[in-house]
């Protein structure tokens, strides 16, 4: 099988798609190798070929609009020429199916697949995966499209997962079983998965400067801890999504860290990851802190960046249950005068003041459209993202110097062990972690464990009872602690803690 790959992409330089073709030709040969489709003769199937394009974001959008309906630059779009199901025919191939060859030759068109490299690389950015990664994975999604697999049912949802993880192993670009079950929900190009139907979905980038409460607003909305809080500023350093689901709608939130004066290359990328979020979403809620009378230059800034990016932004003002209603109206109206504002909501994200009022205007914010996640997912994080987060927490909780803005979590291992009688993988007995916590010096590794050990012992026992309430099972943690000296400043290390700029270009 061939896939005749074209560049219609104005500023996508053709070395780029060169080095993606090498996999993608992989992929054509694994593909028709695995046999998923047992109705067409082999021969048949290594003579037929797809159609790949890279299109740019206004015509993949356009696109979107007028077969879709939906005004919306998504990754990747398929258009099957087969009336198949699951690699089965539905109705036989006809001769109108084949085409002529430059050699005269009979061959079998499957369809055709367009690809942005703009949203598709941004989405790689987000999710960490190489470049080469998610090119080659949403061909393979949409080579499996065009022979009728599909999500939409939850048991042709599960062939169609697997099918993409023997695809993109043979490739060389397997997936671990965590970056499969959040990258088979990305944007998609025909169908969502089950209970997709909505009528408002979009992003939400949520905005602020440190501490006024964004991450306890997610943590609320959730019902769940994917958000460590803490007093000190900076708390939140990657933008975590966050899904809220009602029976019609679905809002995706980018919870962003704070915005603030960067002084080393691990802030740089904090500030422009928050940047981003909102360059890219539907509608952007901006959350202040009630107890200061006006908007300060961070604030200001951040109006600045959403009039230069025209977009549609929500005031939520927090902390309102600390303050009289006599001092907020002042407040409010000294918001009013910097921004034309869709709606100005007082909240408590501690109390949940006002939090259904605030989810109903921001609904009315989001385009129309299908879920972009199934109902069910509440994060994109990960279990082992957001244990490290919850061990790093307690080192902003316990130790109270300057040394927890020093200090990174990597998990070394995370096991999961089943009853011997587990019918699924919730049925765990156990999870052993082993963590590393990273610190720049030698003094500070010395805070950290603590007297004959205490400091190190305190933070692990307060998280291992957060981890436990997240997985839901006993928990064994094991910590270590590193020196890595200036790492916030070392471009290998802080991708190695997944620390990454999600536009690349910003830095």
């Amino acid at each position: 099988m061939k896939i005749l790959i074209s560049n219609e992409c104005t500023g996508l330089d053709n070395s780029k798609v060169e080095g993606w073709s090498a996999y993608i030709n992989k992929l054509a040969k694994a593909f028709v190798a695995r046999s998923y489709t047992t109705d067409i003769p082999l021969k048949i199937m290594n003579d037929a070929y797809v159609s790949l394009s890279f299109v740019g974001i206004d015509e993949i959008r356009s696109i979107n609009e007028e077969q879709r309906g939906i005004d919306k630059a998504t990754d990747v779009l398929s258009f099957p020429i087969l009336e198949m199901d699951n690699g089965k025919l539905i109705s036989t191939v006809e001769d109108i199916d084949f085409e002529i060859d430059e050699d005269g030759n009979k061959v079998l068109n499957l369809g055709d697949i367009l690809i942005n490299p703009d949203v598709a690389l941004d989405n790689a950015a987000v999710y960490g995966h190489s470049e080469e990664r998610e090119i080659s994975f949403l061909v393979a999604h949409s080579l499996l499209h065009l022979i009728g697999f599909d999500h939409i049912e939850s048991d042709d949802e599960m062939l169609m997962i697997k099918a993409q993880k023997e695809l993109m192993s043979d490739i060389g670009l397997a997936f671990s079983d965590e970056e499969s079950e959040i990258t088979n929900h990305l944007e998609d190009n025909i169908a969502y998965p089950a209970g997709s139907i909505a009528k408002h979905c979009g992003y939400v980038s949520i905005l602020g400067r440190p501490n006024v409460g964004k991450s306890t607003f997610i943590n609320y909305i959730t019902g769940m801890k994917v958000a460590i809080v803490s007093h000190k500023p900076q708390t939140t350093r990657t933008n975590i999504r966050s899904i809220y689901n009602t029976d019609d709608s679905q809002i995706i939130f980018v919870d962003t860290p704070g915005v603030h004066k960067a002084s080393n290359k691990l802030g740089r990328i904090m500030v422009e990851n928050s940047f981003t979020s909102a360059k890219n979403a539907d509608a952007v809620l901006l959350i202040v802190d009630s107890r200061f009378s006006e908007a300060g230059s961070t604030e200001k800034k951040l109006l600045d960046l959403c009039k230069e990016y025209h977009k549609k932004v929500i005031l939520a003002v927090n902390k309102a249950d600390e303050i009289s209603k006599g001092k907020l109206l002042p407040i409010i109206a000294s918001y009013s005068q910097l921004y034309e504002f869709e709606d100005i909501v007082p909240i408590s994200a501690r109390t949940g003041e006002n939090i259904d009022e605030l989810m109903k205007v921001l609904e009315k914010q989001l385009p129309e459209g299908p879920r972009l996640f199934d109902s069910e997912y509440m994060t994109d994080q990960s279990e082992r993202t957001i244990s490290a987060e919850l061990i790093r927490e307690q080192i902003l909780h316990f130790i109270n110097q300057e040394i927890p803005h020093g200090t990174a979590v990597e998990i070394d291992s995370f096991e999961d062990k089943y009853e011997d009688d587990a019918k699924d993988e919730y049925d765990r007995k156990c999870v052993v972690i082993k963590a590393t916590i990273i610190c720049e010096r030698d003094s500070h590794k010395a805070i950290i464990i603590g007297k004959n050990g205490q400091m190190i012992k305190r933070i692990g026992t307060s998280a291992r009872i957060n981890i436990e309430r997240l997985v839901d099972c006993k928990v064994y943690l094991e910590l270590f602690v590193k020196v890595r000296e200036d790492w916030k400043n070392n471009d290998t290390l802080l991708k190695s803690y997944g620390f990454h700029a999600e536009d690349e270009n910003a830095l």
